[in-house]
């Protein structure tokens, strides 16, 4: 598995976006579940979230995201997704 960090940006407060961040959480919960997502979040500010998922290959990784109620409700801005070489992991 290849793992690949995604980073999204949003306005706070946005109100499409508030109607969607439940859906948006509960799939990424069942990301977690499934072990295609290792970790995700708002940043500090709730200007954007970083996303780390697992994945076979980028394309694998493309549908993951495509499936994201963020996405299919065009409520978030994609900055990037890049592969990412993890050296050291969280703790067991």
């Amino acid at each position: 598995m290849l793992t690949f960090a995604r980073t999204i940006a949003f306005t706070p407060g946005n109100a499409r976006l508030l109607a969607v961040r439940p859906a948006h959480r509960a799939y990424v919960a069942e990301l977690h579940a499934r072990g295609e997502i290792r970790m995700s979040g708002p940043f500090a500010d709730d200007d954007g979230a970083l996303l780390v998922y697992e994945a076979a290959d980028r394309a694998a990784a493309e549908a993951l995201i495509a499936a994201d109620p963020y996405r299919t409700e065009a409520v978030v801005d994609e900055v990037s997704l890049r592969e990412w070489t993890v050296i050291v992991s969280e703790r067991p």
